[in-house]
């Protein structure tokens, strides 16, 4: 059975933020993700994690103004800078929480933005971050996004993800697997688990229930069926449980806990 993550954006929102370390633990989960940790000190982070005996496994770089719809700079030109400086900042949070994962977000496609310029602004963005995060041991993390949940975004598919991954050629930029984005995207889960995951260069999964992204026991994916897929390829990551509970995040863990 794969290792699971409590994605602490999404799960246990019945608490505040810096409660959800110490729910997550007492539920047995041994790591954690989020999305972001840059409206709390490092140090205070730290502490949590340390109080409850916790890993992080992943968070992402920042994304620009959220409220104001944006996600990520990535590929976006005449944003490098911004990119750039935001990238050595979660690489110091990234030291500071001994996590060994930054996903870095592409951004959305601005109107009458060229596909060829932003996906060499991208490829040149992610060979700068990747660089700079293999001096400190840490990966960069690229992940498509179903084009139904944030429309505009730049990378949707694997093979796109997995294309520029391969470009660039370094060993630390890998690619984020998101399942529910996958199966909503373009499906055919357990194919591009066989084709991609062998290659190494898929460095974190993460699941949710589709369509309504619940947990992972609702739903048109067989999710027991890709969980023995994973094992079967020898995979010794992380698997972010990125999904919106029904109810209570604890009450609805009754998937994890009878396996």
């Amino acid at each position: 059975m794969p290792r699971f993550a409590a994605n602490l954006t999404m799960m246990y929102n019945e608490y505040s933020f810096l409660d959800r370390f110490a729910a997550a633990a007492a539920d047995g989960f041994e790591a954690v993700e989020f999305l972001f940790p840059y409206d709390y000190p490092a140090a205070t982070l730290a502490g949590k994690l340390r109080d409850h005996g916790l890993k992080q496994v992943l968070f992402n770089a920042p994304p620009g103004n959220w409220q104001a719809g944006e996600r990520g700079c990535g590929a976006l030109p005449g944003r490098e800078a911004k990119f750039r400086e935001g990238f050595q900042r979660a690489l110091e949070y990234a030291q500071a929480l001994q996590c060994p994962r930054i996903h870095a977000m592409a951004g959305i496609i601005p109107d009458g933005a060229r596909r060829e310029a932003m996906r060499e602004t991208y490829a040149g963005n992610l060979a700068w971050a990747a660089t700079e995060a293999q001096a400190v041991g840490v990966d960069v993390l690229i992940e498509p996004i179903a084009r139904r949940n944030m429309p505009g975004y730049f990378l949707n598919r694997q093979e796109e993800a997995h294309a520029i991954a391969a470009e660039i050629g370094l060993s630390n930029l890998k690619v984020q697997m998101d399942l529910f984005h996958c199966q909503v995207e373009q499906g055919d889960l357990a194919t591009n688990i066989r084709k991609y995951l062998p290659g190494s260069r898929v460095g974190h999964f993460q699941i949710a229930g589709v369509p309504e992204r619940h947990e992972p026991d609702s739903g048109e994916v067989n999710y027991p069926y890709l969980f023995k897929l994973i094992d079967s390829l020898g995979y010794k990551g992380w698997v972010g449980c990125e999904y919106v509970p029904r109810a209570g995040s604890s009450d609805g863990l009754g998937w994890l806990k009878s396996r």
